[in-house]
């Protein structure tokens, strides 16, 4: 070890803190970038710890040199996130180009301060691999606060700056916090705002300042104006706006406020013409212009922001670098310009991939020590210790058992009792030779998919061991609840993250009961706790949302929350029972090893005799669910009220569906206990228990059954008058929905792409409209009253098409593969011989005016399938979703049927899985729903509403093969054209049920096989 007083001189002896330490990837001492032969010219450079250095550079040396220069003495790995940008003579801020010659931008370098800042900020901070960039993020929004650039409202602004002062002077001490404040100015109006900040800095007892930064970006990257720097500009009424640009692509602020936003995917071109920048849309038939026109100060400002639009575009959506344009031989035309550097793809694979060794920094205005892991030990340290202690010590097996923080500046002789049979033997030899203080801290989830605690070595490294349950000890000035994981090593970082070790597993691979029954009872866990969030989008996120307009009918409000509020109640006393349970049995506590509960059928069995007193109210979510519509019926403000709520990122499905889980609840609850059942020998002690608890909910599953399916039905016929337009009266009694899908319909213009709806009635055909909404326009319907159908693919050479002749007209379709086309054929048929049945023809379901569609039969505008499967673009979409199935199915030329969306109220799962993107390396780790067809992805169970989601209909999902170079357990894949995704569970069992989950959305079920689902 390197003492600190020895260390080479890096950029900590610029930041001038002697005790204050942290962690770089570069090594000191690193060569300087080449230069051209020439003078030397003198260079300064303000950092953002507002010290100032002089650089030497060649007259001759483009921009990159002195870049490379200062990155090179911070020991600054990730250093393409910065810039460094100066006022040129207009007293415009500008930004150093990197290929240019220095000296040919900046004319008067004597006179001139170049500014190294932040230039691309990311949306989220742990794409920072390094605690040294971290550092320098917070200095930059440190600096933004300071300025009054980074606007937010006075809580944001105090927590903010409490973790400024706890990375700065450590834990509250009410006369130095004071004193610090007075003499420190952090925010513009701070003086208003002290007694919040003294108050927020008092929760951060034990939090170092590497954790503070974390805390910092994190609480920063969620405000409007993170990163955001607005360029004044008027719009063609000569309203005052700003532009600015962001990882997601051009935004448009009034004030403060941003009020328009153009994603990148959206933007075709951006370019300047004199005092205009102009930004050209993709084609959009929703839109009154594809090109916007914005008017700015002069054609300079036009051209500073382009260019940093062009940077941003290309760093945050290229893969590599852009390359040159070749030089034209006669004359040019356009701007040369191009962005220069690594992509933020290319400085994660770098740093990922890349065995970096960590060396100290220093933080300038710390006082405190950083819980760095390369924080330097005296040169005596390892003489002083015997050489069995220290192999013992860094053995992979002990390395793999401790869960606990090493901080070599700590208390003598102060040890968790982490793992009896080994630290009972070493502790008291260790005491004598090592200081040392191990916290042990708590698991950061109960239910880690793959393993187990980390081991976290002073703060910041992690390694992955073995799940052995440990019990906190507390230091000094610590509370039970006040102590988090260090963000370092939290599951953002270590799990969702981007740093995850790919070869992490198999060492740490956690001490999980074997016994298929736990992970039964484990799937139960992790499906309550999904469906008490649902519950909760009921009894909290609507009626919160209605009450603000109190619009809806006090009748049907009281009535929802009469009968959803026990429901909720009841099922948060269950999951914590599970919970308890599952963290007793997977040992995460401190039960005896072989104690009496490696069993789940008591609690079902007395939870489910408690949910049979709520059988009242369960009867009661039938008539809710009319009642709902009937209120949307009657009023156009309810209605309004209603699919406002459906745009809000909590309902990630159509409302109606959450109105049902309590029924589709208890078909989960006996299939879990028809698994355990089958799997327990009769003479298990708890096979008596989940016989019972069967017998119960098959009982009341049998007195449902009967309105569980008329309400399917009903939701589905709601869900699907949203997305037709044109067509009046579809929820009527006695209509039954059988199938939807796309095909072929063979017209004087070729084969044309429809959606067909299949009711028992009636088969009505549309297009995709041009509506705000992308509804889907209804052209014809065909009564099924005497329709006949015939195979027709002789007849127009047309493969798999079939005629279909009604009372009034025929139309000839076409599938697109042999099996569609079957499925259609034998719902048609079926459908056909119930409307046989019925007493008279069907009704007419076209509106009395419905608008002429030769025009629009060809003109339908399409979603590309990147689009639709960009899953965040489609979650965050305005007006109607467009990840719905009739959407999805529209894209992905597939159908569905009423007996598909059956098997998927059975099918649905969650729990936590690993995901690996086809030409990726790590994993990450997400809480993955599956429903409605669709998997959605959330950083952790805890969260409301999912970050992404993909449509599953028109996927394969198979096991990788060989050459895919998958070396995991447990992994299946789910590929749909050049789409690739793996996915990994924890065990065999889970891996068996997501396979058949999702086998059960992209394998349409056929009649002639159907089961009884209920």
């Amino acid at each position: 070890m390197v003492e600190p007083a020895d260390r080479p001189s890096t950029a900590g002896q610029r930041l001038g803190a002697p005790e204050s330490f942290g962690v770089s990837t570069l090594e000191p001492g690193l060569r300087p970038p080449a230069q051209p032969p020439g003078r030397q010219v003198s260079i300064r450079v303000q950092m953002l710890d507002d010290t100032q250095e002089v650089f030497q550079i060649s007259q001759r040396s483009p921009g990159k040199v002195l870049f490379d220069l200062v990155c090179v003495h911070l020991n600054l790995t990730e250093g393409d996130y910065f810039g460094l940008e100066y006022q040129d003579q207009r007293k415009m801020t500008v930004w150093l180009d990197l290929l240019k010659p220095t000296l040919k931008q900046i004319r008067r370098p004597k006179n001139t301060i170049l500014r190294f800042v932040v230039k691309f900020f990311p949306p989220d901070h742990t794409q920072l691999m390094e605690e040294l960039t971290r550092y320098f993020f917070a200095l930059q929004i440190k600096r933004d606060l300071a300025c009054g650039r980074l606007i937010c409202n006075d809580t944001s602004a105090a927590l903010m700056v409490s973790h400024i002062i706890q990375s700065e002077i450590g834990d509250f001490d009410e006369t130095q916090s004071w004193q610090h404040l007075l003499h420190n100015k952090y925010l513009p109006d701070q003086d208003a705002i002290r007694d919040k900040i003294t108050d927020c800095h008092r929760k951060h007892v034990g939090q170092t300042p590497a954790e503070s930064d974390f805390q910092l970006l994190e609480i920063a990257r969620r405000l409007e104006m993170y990163g955001v720097r607005l360029h004044p500009a008027k719009d063609r009424e000569g309203t005052k706006l700003s532009l600015a640009v962001a990882h997601t692509g051009v935004l448009v602020f009034q004030g403060y406020t941003k009020i328009n936003a153009f994603n990148w995917s959206k933007i075709r071109k951006l370019s300047f013409k004199r005092k205009r920048f102009l930004i050209k849309l993709r084609a959009d038939p929703n839109a009154h212009h594809d090109t916007l026109e914005f008017a700015m100060a002069s054609r300079d400002c036009c051209k500073i922001f382009w260019k940093i639009c062009v940077e941003y575009h290309a760093f945050f959506r290229l893969f590599e670098e852009p390359k040159p344009k070749p030089k034209p031989i006669l004359f040019t035309r356009g701007s040369s310009f191009r962005f220069s550097g690594r992509t933020q793809k290319q400085i994660i694979d770098y740093v990922k991939d890349s065995e970096l060794k960590k060396v100290p920094f220093e933080r300038k205005h710390s006082k405190i020590l950083s819980n760095s892991s390369m924080s330097p030990q005296p040169a005596s340290f390892r003489s002083q210790v015997p050489k069995e202690v220290i192999q013992f010590l860094v053995s992979p097996f002990i390395l793999s058992l401790i869960y606990c923080n090493y901080a070599p500046f700590s208390f003598l002789g102060r040890f968790v009792h982490i793992y009896r049979h080994f630290w009972s033997v070493f502790n008291s030899s260790l005491s004598r030779y090592l200081n040392l203080e191990l916290l042990c801290r708590s698991p950061a989830s109960d239910d880690s998919p793959l393993g187990s605690p980390h081991v976290i070595v002073n703060g910041s490294g992690s390694v992955n061991g073995q799940g052995i349950g440990c019990t906190g000890v507390l230091g000094p000035g610590q509370s039970p609840e006040g102590r988090q994981l260090s963000p370092l090593t939290s599951p953002l970082l270590t799990e969702a993250g981007y740093v995850r070790n790919d070869d992490e597993d198999e060492a740490r691979r956690k001490k999980f009961p074997t016994d298929k029954a736990y992970f039964i009872a484990k799937e139960l866990l992790t499906t309550e706790r999904t469906y008490l969030k649902d519950l909760q989008v009921i009894t909290e996120s609507f009626q919160s949302f209605v009450g603000k307009d109190e619009v809806l009918p006090d009748s049907v409000k009281n009535l929802i929350s009469a009968n959803y509020d026990p429901v909720y109640k009841f099922h948060q006393g269950f999951l914590k029972e599970v919970e308890q349970r599952l963290a007793q049995w997977s040992g995460r506590s401190n039960a005896h090893i072989k104690g009496d509960y490696q069993r789940i059928g008591d609690i079902l069995l007395k939870n489910i005799q408690g949910l049979r007193q709520l059988t009242i109210h369960l009867q009661k979510h039938s008539e809710c669910l009319v009642e709902l519509e009937r209120a949307c019926r009657s009023s156009r403000k309810v209605e309004t009220v209603c699919r406002d709520f459906e745009q809000q990122r909590v309902c990630y499905l159509p409302f109606n569906i959450f109105l049902l889980r309590p029924l589709h609840r208890l078909l989960h609850y006996k299939l879990i206990l028809e698994r355990l059942c089958k799997h327990y020998p009769p003479t298990h002690e708890d096979f008596r228990d989940c016989r019972a608890a069967l017998a119960d909910i098959s009982e009341m599953v049998l007195q449902l059954q009967g309105a569980m399916m008329k309400m399917e039905n009903f939701q589905k016929l709601l869900e699907l008058k949203k997305d037709l337009t044109g067509i009046d009266n579809l929820a009527i009694h006695g209509r039954e929905f059988i199938r939807l899908g796309c095909l072929s319909k063979l017209s004087g213009k070729g084969l044309q792409q429809r959606m067909f709806f299949l009711f028992s009635d009636s088969l009505v055909y549309t297009s995709r409209g041009m509506t705000p909404s992308n509804q889907f326009k209804v052209h014809g319907q065909l009564s099924l009253y005497g329709m006949t159908i015939r195979e027709s693919e002789e007849e127009w050479g047309v493969p798999h098409s079939f005629t279909l002749f009604g009372q009034r007209q025929s139309v000839v379709v076409a599938a697109s593969c042999a099996s569609e086309m079957e499925r259609w054929v034998e719902d048609i048929r079926m459908a056909i011989d119930l409307a046989e049945q019925s007493s008279s023809p069907s009704t007419d379901l076209l509106s009395t005016s419905l608008p002429d569609n030769s025009k629009s039969d060809s003109g339908a505008e399409q979603e590309s399938e990147e689009e639709l499967c960009s899953s965040r673009s489609s979650l965050e979409r305005q007006g109607h979703r467009g990840n719905t199935t009739v959407h999805v199915c529209w894209h992905r030329n597939t159908s569905v049927s009423m007996v598909d969306f059956s098997v998927a109220v059975e099918n649905q799962l969650s729990g936590n899985l690993l995901r690996k993107f086809k030409n990726s390396n790590g994993w990450q780790k997400l809480w993955v729903v599956f429903t409605n067809f669709s998997l959605f992805f959330y950083k952790s169970h805890q969260d409301d509403y999912p970050l992404a989601s993909l449509p599953l209909l028109g996927y394969s999902v198979t096991v990788p093969c060989e050459s895919e170079n998958i070396h995991k357990d447990y992994v299946f894949k789910l590929h749909f054209k050049s789409h690739v995704y793996y996915f990994r569970s924890e065990s065999e069992y889970t891996f068996e049920r997501w396979m058949e989950v999702i086998r059960s959305a992209t394998c349409s079920t056929s009649h002639s096989t159907r089961k009884d689902l209920y």
